[in-house]
């Protein structure tokens, strides 16, 4: 069976990002977290790229994911596998629920929603005694794979979050390419258009979102490991606008985008860090260059000049 050329970049992506434990220049810890906000940012240009419905609330989802498996992991002394689908599946959960009540109104009425419902997340997890307030959960142990695996080392960590994420990408990638995916792009396209076809809109709207919240709760959940902690700063809003950053900044609609924009916002964070709270402001004006340079985005600039699909 011969492979599409997106497959074969991506192959050869993971191929490399897999001998990044051999070398000595790329800090596995930052790869690890670029891994995780990557699958935040994928499963918002799920919804917004390829469903044209801005969310504006997706750290609620990211969040949840991160405290369900956090909590499972420390208490319950689950196994990771165990701990990150519970975190999946609680954010589907979630996400089925707004998504129910989002979905009724369009555009930034839609977006406002979100936001609202996930500051109501936000407020619940200041007040519940799970959370840990402030602290957040903290130590978070990352146990053993399938009862194997040892994911105390980072070396193991990095190969357990790699796969997730390349099983969160081909997973979107999927999903993009199949049926259900091209009525999404159509309601994308023109939502008229696809209603007078005798498509349920509000339905396929509802399982998109359902889909996109239980992947940035996947993200969530890997980040609580990676990191060994869950705290109030995954649940709030600016954490959802981080998400959309990423998104435009990478390129709405492409597979790649959202990863790359991970990886340049995470690289930002961590060099800017010491200039405190001018790392925000530094932050927005390498945004605003790069918008301005790359109308469509760092990733769909060069899918653009090269016509390939990335």
């Amino acid at each position: 069976m011969k492979l599409s050329r997106l497959n074969q970049i991506s192959l050869a992506v993971l191929l490399l990002l897999a001998l990044v434990p051999m070398q000595s220049f790329v800090y596995d810890l930052f790869m690890m977290k670029v891994f995780c906000f990557a699958i935040f940012a994928a499963s918002l240009n799920l919804l917004l790229g390829f469903t044209g419905l801005l969310s504006f609330g997706h750290a609620a989802f990211f969040g949840t994911g991160a405290y369900v498996c956090a909590h499972a992991m420390k208490e319950w002394g689950v196994t990771p596998e165990i701990g990150v689908l519970l975190g999946f599946f609680a954010s589907i959960a979630l996400g089925y629920v707004f998504g129910a009540l989002a979905i009724r109104r369009q555009g930034i009425y839609f977006a406002m929603i979100t936001l609202a419902l996930a500051q109501v997340v936000y407020f619940i997890a200041t007040q519940v005694p799970f959370t840990k307030g402030e602290d957040g959960i903290q130590g978070v142990p990352r146990g053993v794979f399938l009862g194997i695996f040892d994911l105390s080392p980072s070396s193991s960590m990095y190969y357990f979050a790699l796969a997730v994420f390349a099983l969160a990408f081909f997973f979107i990638q999927r999903i993009v390419h199949s049926p259900f995916g091209q009525v999404l792009k159509s309601i994308r396209e023109n939502e008229p258009r696809a209603i007078s076809l005798g498509y349920n809109v509000d339905r396929y709207k509802l399982i998109a979102f359902t889909l996109s919240a239980g992947l940035a709760g996947l993200g969530g959940a890997l980040k609580s490991l990676v990191l060994q902690l869950a705290s109030l700063g995954d649940v709030f809003w600016h954490t959802s606008g981080e998400a959309v950053l990423m998104t435009i900044l990478g390129g709405i609609g492409t597979f790649w985008g959202p990863i790359a924009g991970a990886a340049v916002i995470v690289n930002l964070q961590n060099y800017l860090a010491n200039l405190g709270g001018w790392s925000t402001i530094a932050t927005g004006f390498i945004f605003v260059v790069c918008v301005l340079a790359f109308r469509r985005g760092i990733v769909g600039e060069i899918a653009h000049r090269f016509k390939v699909t990335l």
